[in-house]
């Protein structure tokens, strides 16, 4: 079967954009958790600052449950990072068994300039 190159590397392109998209989403998100995370625990810092006994266990509770909400939202997101990082991994695969030869040419280059950047040291 004939598939035109030209449609074939377009494919190919919207895939690996789309791959660096969730990427960089994912990267995004958890920036924004931690943001969040750091943030409650400032407040509960000044907060801790006049209180008393009960007053400082309900404190640690608040603390102690956004905590293990974090801990949830990373594992959540690591989950899904690996999906990505599979999926990335398959459009990658697929480039490579439809165009051999741009592949090779990639591989030769970067390994050329890695051997001359590391021979100037």
């Amino acid at each position: 079967m004939y598939t035109n190159p030209m449609q074939s590397e377009a494919a190919n392109g919207a895939r690996h954009a789309s791959a660096e998209k969730s990427i960089r989403a994912g990267g995004s998100g958890l920036k924004n958790e931690f943001k969040d995370l750091i943030t409650d625990i400032e407040e509960l810092v000044m907060q801790t600052a006049s209180l008393t006994g009960d007053e400082l266990s309900l404190v640690r509770e608040k603390l102690s449950e956004r905590l293990d909400t974090a801990k949830e939202s990373l594992q959540a997101m690591g989950g899904d990072m690996a999906k990505r990082a599979r999926k990335t991994a398959t459009a990658t695969n697929e480039y490579v068994h439809e165009q051999p030869w741009k592949a090779i040419g990639i591989g030769a280059t970067v390994g050329l300039l890695l051997g001359v950047i590391l021979a100037r040291r």
